[in-house]
């Protein structure tokens, strides 16, 4: 079995291909498994670091603004267009491989659009709730199009062969157990706080939560987890101006980064992050309620669509960035702790939309593309 995976730009395209492959070597060792990403995208570490293989490509996006800047960019990318094409066909005549599998981002483009033209069966995965452009685009020639989320369909071709598989989830996550992290933390019956911006931290979550945090440290009500990332390394000093000083507060666990993230949720009663797709997978399979503040700042707004199909399922709130007080955050944190059968509802909720066993349903799909099953 020889597969070739396309997808990069973002962790959230990467991780989940690196999940798959992973998956896909456990399950069958003697697989040959190739990586195509983009030279100096996060790929280009990532994949390596997990001990893949790799070949590259040059693809760029088109840009939206109105400016010279612009516009010599988007004449790059046309030609850009051409060249990765022919560099995308040539990597796979070389490779020959029994199926191209996508995750998302420019670089699954041409890469599956060469291996459909050269019939090579491809499929994608996609991650989110509302499907980005490169995917929408692929789902017209995939044999199969795996979803995270059922309702992505009514966004695709109408005529694709689509499948709800999930996202893969760590199996460090499935396994977390509340009582036992709660134990390692060194925490106590109080309620818990998780809350969280990424590696690279969100100043808007940063600063929506510093008064939480503040008013946590002074009256000791809640417990808190904080990771405010590496743009944040002035969020102590913020809490102490709002009389606070964390040093001195053993209730509150902030730091620059969680490198314990399954211990922290499955210890946590409460998430408050970002919506992207992989954490809030994580979040479900957990089954924790969770108030999602979804970042503007990505392509075709997919967080807040990520983050509506848990509050459609009410298994989370929202807070918008341009609604984002610390008045909204520290009212809507007290409205769910201070409330136990909207806690369990939430709860039940989540967990009901968790998919435990994606890698599982993948591996299957991959197979019977393969004429396996």
């Amino acid at each position: 079995m020889k597969l070739l995976f396309a997808g990069g730009g973002t962790a959230g395209h990467i991780n989940p291909a690196l999940a798959i492959a992973g998956y896909v070597k456990k399950k069958n060792p003697d697989a040959e498994i190739l990586f195509v990403g983009n030279r100096g995208g996060m790929e280009q570490t990532l994949v390596p670091k997990a001990g893949f293989n790799m070949q590259f490509i040059t693809i760029s996006g088109f840009q939206r603004r109105v400016s010279f800047e612009a516009l010599k960019q988007n004449v790059l990318t046309v030609k850009r267009t051409f060249s990765s094409s022919r560099e995308a066909r040539q990597i796979i005549k070389d490779f020959r491989p029994d199926i191209v599998i996508g995750t998302g981002g420019y670089v699954s483009g041409p890469v599956l659009r060469e291996a459909a033209k050269m019939g090579i069966p491809t499929i994608i995965h996609e991650q989110n709730a509302y499907p980005g452009v490169t995917n929408k685009m692929l789902s017209k020639s995939a044999k199969k199009v795996m979803l995270a989320v059922k309702g992505a369909e009514k966004y695709l071709d109408k005529n694709c062969n689509y499948v709800v598989t999930g996202n893969p989830v760590r199996s460090e996550i499935i396994a977390a157990d509340k009582d036992k992290s709660r134990e390692e933390l060194g925490l106590d019956n109080r309620p818990v706080v998780l809350s969280f911006g990424g590696s690279l931290g969100a100043k808007m979550i940063n600063e929506g939560v510093a008064g939480l945090i503040a008013r946590s440290g002074q009256d000791q009500k809640y417990q808190h987890i904080h990771g405010y990332g590496r743009n944040g390394l002035w969020f102590p000093d913020l809490v102490k101006e709002k009389g606070t000083d964390i040093e001195e507060c053993p209730n509150l666990d902030v730091r620059e980064y969680i490198d314990n993230m399954a211990t922290c949720m499955a210890a946590a009663d409460l998430v408050i992050s970002r919506a992207g797709a992989i954490t809030l997978s994580e979040i479900q399979a957990l089954g924790k309620p969770a108030i999602l503040i979804p970042s503007p700042n990505v392509a075709e707004n997919h967080q807040y669509h990520n983050a509506m199909a848990l509050v459609n399922n009410r298994a989370a709130e929202i807070i918008e960035e341009k609604d984002l007080t610390e008045e909204l955050v520290i009212e809507k944190v007290d409205s769910l702790l201070q409330n136990p059968e909207k806690l369990m509802e939430y709860t039940a909720n989540s967990r009901k939309m968790a998919i435990i066993d994606a890698n599982e349903r993948i591996y299957s799909v991959i197979r019977s593309v393969l004429g396996h099953v």
